[in-house]
């Protein structure tokens, strides 16, 4: 079976110590966008999580990335961090009507993060799960939820989330549990346990890793070692895969993500 496309980058794009280790020394901060999108396939929105935007300036972003590029868009901070999760219509609609849409082709997966003391609780987070939309304004609208409590590594969840289509985001942590079961047609992974020690984020020797994990994902296979809910294989099927490096120093995520797609390209090549 051929793979899909797999997108490799980074959470945001401003970070000031980025300027002279990513970004050339002199660039201009309204050129990032322009230059990172062009050494990188995906970027994680993340200033959607703390704020709402203009639809203009979403339209904007999606005007700036080459044809090719996706972003993916993090889920607002108001609709994942309360007490009762059936209660956030409102929020979603409000996150989801603001604009995203307008990035057009340029729009990847909404990614929805909850925080580390939010536990399961199947009947709240079903509620939550038939709140997403599925379109708006005629756009496909996809998404991932990244949970961090280990209350939601039981059958149950992983379920849910297959009932609804919506990807169980796998995100190798140093911190939270992880939860590998593919439930949705895409796969999306944060890498957070790089260290700005090492100057591709990871050690090397872990990078092969990765790249045969992202080719297994977007071939429609189930990595080997990976912590899964329940031992079964998903419905064959090319996925498309988006591999974010996130880490706490944030410095080396760029040069992990350049050297991801590397030897991806490598790799095809070969």
């Amino acid at each position: 079976m051929t793979q899909a496309p797999i997108r490799v980058g980074i959470g945001g794009w401003t970070f000031e110590p980025w300027r002279g280790t990513f970004y050339p020394e002199k660039l201009s901060q309204k050129k990032e966008l322009e230059y990172a999108s062009r050494q990188l396939t995906a970027i994680e929105i993340n200033g959607t999580y703390y704020s709402s935007f203009k639809p203009a300036t979403f339209e904007g972003w999606a005007k700036t990335v080459p044809d090719g590029f996706v972003f993916a868009v993090k889920g607002s901070r108001f609709c994942t961090n309360r007490k009762v999760l059936a209660d956030a219509g409102e929020s979603v609609a409000k996150f989801v009507g603001q604009g995203v849409v307008e990035l057009g082709d340029r729009l990847g997966p909404l990614m929805w993060q909850f925080m580390a003391t939010k536990k399961f609780d199947a009947q709240d987070f079903g509620a939550f799960l038939d709140l997403l939309p599925r379109t708006h304004e005629g756009v496909k609208l996809r998404h991932a939820v990244q949970v961090r409590h280990e209350s939601f590594a039981v059958p149950e969840f992983v379920d849910l989330c297959r009932r609804a289509g919506v990807a169980i985001v796998y995100a190798d942590s140093p911190q939270y549990p992880a939860i590998a079961d593919i439930t949705g047609d895409f796969v999306y992974a944060r890498l957070e346990a790089g260290e700005d020690d090492n100057p591709h984020c990871y050690p090397d020797a872990e990078l092969p890793r990765w790249t045969e994990a992202a080719r297994t994902w977007a071939s429609g296979g189930r990595p080997a070692g990976l912590p899964y809910v329940e031992d079964r294989d998903p419905p064959a099927a090319r996925r498309e895969t988006f591999i974010f490096f996130i880490h706490g120093g944030k410095i080396r995520a760029p040069a992990a993500a350049q050297e991801l797609i590397r030897r991806l390209d490598e790799s095809s090549q070969g």
